[in-house]
């Protein structure tokens, strides 16, 4: 099925950064996501803000293709350390020496 996701923004609260997002199927049925990242997040790991808007995305876009008509997907996301690490991976991969 085709799906827009579009990023509508972030907001910053205490702790953490919130990625908004609103998803429209192909009957035109729409729906807001939101993914929260922790502000621990960007110091801790290689991740840099100007990371959170696509890591959010691939977020949504994951939960899309996980949901089924009985599982549909939850509307608040977060990152955790292994979405960080696997995001890491695919968009900054280690050099080899």
């Amino acid at each position: 099925m085709n799906i827009l996701i579009q990023y509508e923004g972030c907001v910053v609260a205490l702790g953490s950064r919130v990625y908004n997002f609103l998803v429209v199927d192909a009957l035109g049925v729409s729906r807001q996501f939101t993914v929260k990242v922790s502000t621990e997040s960007f110091s801790s790991s290689s991740l840099k803000f100007q990371d959170g808007p696509p890591i959010s995305f691939e977020r949504v876009k994951h939960a899309l293709d996980a949901e089924t008509q009985a599982m549909p997907a939850t509307a608040h996301l977060h990152i955790g350390e292994g979405d960080i690490q696997e995001y890491l991976g695919r968009h900054y991969p280690r050099k080899r020496a």
